[in-house]
């Protein structure tokens, strides 16, 4: 049976089939509304129900607070419509909606970065043009592993012709990515689908930016920061850069460039389980978490946009603390790289 699904603040309806999901019924009919994980643990896509008769699935307390769910507040992720649903969103912001794009991409070349994360840089061929925003993220379809798709966030910038892709290479051979990475060369045929995600650069922002990244978190980061830089974004701009020790650091010539020309530019790197130094660096080197780093640098964050992406574990505490600073979360674009949901716990791998 078919329902409808409504954004009140919109005026814009989506038919949806009994079961199916607010948010899920509006992106399939090309209605803006901010998602990020769509498993429960970001809450994103929080929005406050008007009306209408849903079940909730399982979702994670970090996203939606007792007290938020008491006052009628719900996740568009979790919420499966069993009746005419409207729902209202927290807050008024317009989201960009680029075309969304299947392409055939050939992929140009392959590195490796640091000893578990691959950088993938492939040319478009057909299904172009790509356009999207700083921090969002595709499908991709490699051939090595037919019918298998794995979300990636852009490393590139958007005025970038050739797409980058920063892959974590899992240990498994059997999974996703150690088969690719075995598998994938020079000249292979990648179907690539997006762009997807609304954790992206917020370019009218006037005050400051803040930017956490775990990992391959560093990918939409970098193109976030990027972006903002070189189109001459003129508040102060901070990255924190977590890592385990120093064979996980990566992009740090990079850093120290957009450090040089941008003074309103600072990267720190923070190492929570630091190994001897055996070469100079770049950039100094801080020992803790990366929560832990920024705490000590911010007592206070008026006026601040905060994007953060990288492990969920580390974008839950992230995301934590600058609430408690004050940061609201309409200013607060997070980016957990939950492991795909159809992997087993020793093949899961984030994007």
């Amino acid at each position: 049976m078919s329902v409808t699904v409504t954004v009140a603040d919109l005026n814009q309806s989506a038919p949806a089939e009994e079961g199916q999901t607010v948010l899920d019924a509006l992106l399939a009919h090309g209605i803006g509304f901010a998602y990020s994980c769509q498993a429960g643990n970001c809450g994103t896509c929080r929005c406050e129900l008007v009306s209408g008769d849903i079940m909730e699935l399982e979702y994670s307390e970090h996203a939606l607070s007792v007290d938020e769910r008491s006052r009628g507040i719900v996740l568009a992720c979790r919420s499966q419509v069993w009746s005419d649903v409207v729902v209202r969103r927290l807050e008024a912001e317009s989201f960009i909606v680029h075309p969304s794009r299947v392409l055939r991409c050939k992929v140009a070349d392959m590195t490796l970065l640091t000893h578990d994360i691959l950088r993938l840089r492939m040319d478009i061929v057909t299904g172009g043009p790509f356009t999207f925003s700083a921090g969002q993220f595709a499908s991709l379809e490699f051939p090595v592993v037919p019918g298998i798709v794995r979300d990636y966030s852009m490393a590139n910038r958007p005025d970038e012709r050739q797409l980058e892709f920063h892959i974590r290479i899992m240990p498994t051979p059997e999974s996703v990515s150690g088969r690719l990475a075995a598998g994938l060369r020079p000249g292979d045929m990648v179907k690539v689908s997006g762009p997807l995600g609304t954790a992206y650069l917020r370019s009218r922002h006037a005050g400051a930016m803040l930017c956490v990244a775990g990992g391959s978190g560093l990918a939409p980061v970098k193109s976030i920061v990027e972006t903002a830089l070189e189109e001459g974004f003129d508040q102060p701009v901070h990255l924190y850069f977590g890592a385990r020790a120093e064979r996980d650091v990566y992009f740090e010539a990079e850093l120290a460039e957009l450090q040089r020309r941008f003074r309103r530019f600072k990267a720190h790197i923070v190492l929570s389980a630091p190994d001897a130094q055996t070469a100079p660096t770049l950039l100094p080197r801080r020992v803790g978490l990366v929560t832990e780093a920024v705490a000590a640098d911010f007592p206070a964050m008026k006026g601040f946009k905060v994007y953060i992406a990288g492990p969920p574990p580390m974008v839950d505490a992230a995301t934590a603390l600058v609430r408690e600073r004050g940061i609201e979360s309409r200013d607060i674009h997070a980016d957990a790289f939950f492991p795909a949901a159809n992997a087993t716990k020793q093949t899961a791998e984030a994007r």
